[in-house]
């Protein structure tokens, strides 16, 4: 797969590459977080339309989130986020999106770096852009998209222009998924208080109950195959219902620091991950899941210069990240405070640490990792004594080895 990153002017102009000046392109639009089942279907689309018509399959992969930008715009008198803003909301960092894309055989994916200026051409003019410049024949897109100002292009409305202009063909890929589902509008993650993986409040509910619920959460309809679902059941510890939506396991990615090395003191060596971790961390907890030696932290060459495609290779990760991989061992994972010591160490931040199980000694620090997610195990507890704490995460241990044998 090739990559090109292109950042749009002040105007919102981008200067698009021509891919071919013979080949045409099948090519799908959006953000892809968390790259779901929904988006997987999208993408396969697009690669199987391509194939028939031996076009090039192209996907145009926005950075930063929209939400992110519009999001800071609408609280901060209309500014553009600053370079480099951490987005906690977001399921998946850029890298992963890139290998999940890559992994489906696309020809090329085109980051396009999400701007307010870009954001208010219309849809009109950015699908002319797509025509012109990338010599777009199909557009594919899920049944819910929208682009343009003011979201104003959605599959009724650029339907209508393919079939006015007659210079592409939209193909929409309906949700395959289980359909709607409902999530409070103003959802917060919110810790379970009881052991073990949470069930959905609504299970078993009938229609009146299930009215009833929606109205006292104010839920609005979602599909259940959307980023917007995975980001609400991460919240709610319930990691199974959100990795079957994703077709995979969730995870985080960061680098291996030093910590307060209390585990090691009582057995239990923990990786702690740096502050920047890429991914959207579920709710405090404790969790069954994996670690994966990405290897040595590489330094970072700085950003990719404007229109130039290079090949992408993911190779050496997918090979560490594979099931059998030497690099992963089984984990459990803490996400949380540390409510046992911290009022002892006066230290209340967030931490993620994992502690592989192995009889071996890994050296990780200033390894990037990977910290997948198989299971909730339990809240994060305030224990009597440090004993206490040991024999619960000895337990949590052999319940982490059942849930990711």
């Amino acid at each position: 797969m090739k990559t090109i990153t292109l950042t749009p002017d002040a105007n919102g102009m981008v200067d698009w590459p021509t891919l071919s000046n013979d080949k045409k392109s099948v090519v799908t639009i959006g953000a892809f977080d968390g790259m779901h089942q929904g988006h997987q279907a999208v993408i396969r689309r697009v690669v199987e339309l391509a194939g028939k018509e031996q076009s090039f399959s192209v996907v145009v992969l926005f950075d930063p989130r929209p939400a992110l930008v519009h999001g800071y715009a609408a609280g901060h008198d209309g500014q553009e986020p600053p370079a480099g803003m951490a987005d906690t909301q977001a399921l998946t960092g850029v890298d992963e999106r890139l290998r999940a894309i890559s992994a489906l055989d696309v020809d090329y994916t085109l980051i396009v770096r999400y701007t307010l200026a870009f954001a208010a051409k219309s849809y009109r003019f950015f699908l002319g852009q797509m025509v012109g410049k990338l010599g777009m024949r199909t557009l594919v897109l899920g049944s819910d998209a929208a682009m343009g100002a003011k979201r104003e292009g959605d599959v009724r409305a650029i339907r209508n222009l393919a079939l006015a202009t007659g210079v592409f063909q939209l193909d929409v890929v309906d949700d395959l998924g289980p359909g709607e589902t409902r999530v409070p509008m103003n959802a917060k993650p919110a810790m379970p208080t009881e052991y073990g993986e949470p069930k959905d409040p609504l299970e078993g509910a009938t229609k009146a109950e299930r009215r009833a619920w929606s109205k006292k959460h104010q839920a609005k309809a979602v599909r259940v195959w959307s980023s917007t679902n995975v980001r609400y059941l991460l919240g709610q510890g319930r990691i199974k219902d959100a990795d079957a939506i994703l077709g995979h396991a969730h995870a985080v990615e960061g680098t291996v620091v030093h910590g307060e090395e209390r585990g090691r003191t009582i057995g239990f060596p923990t990786a702690n991950l740096s502050e920047n971790v890429q991914g959207y961390l579920p709710v405090d907890g404790v969790y069954a899941g994996w670690i994966i030696d990405l290897g040595e932290r590489s330094v970072d060459a700085g950003p990719h210069a404007d229109g130039v495609s290079r090949e992408y290779d993911s190779s050496s990760i997918d090979a560490r990240t594979a099931e059998h991989s030497p690099y992963r061992w089984p984990a459990a994972i803490s996400i949380g405070t540390k409510p046992t010591f911290n009022e002892a160490t006066g230290l209340h931040e967030r931490v993620v640490e994992a502690y592989a199980v192995t009889d071996d000694w890994l050296d990780l620090y200033g390894h990037a990792v990977r910290v997948e997610f198989a299971g909730f195990l339990r809240p994060q507890v305030k224990f009597g004594s440090a004993d206490e704490l040991v024999a619960e995460l000895k337990r949590n241990v052999e319940e982490t080895k059942t849930l990711t044998a």
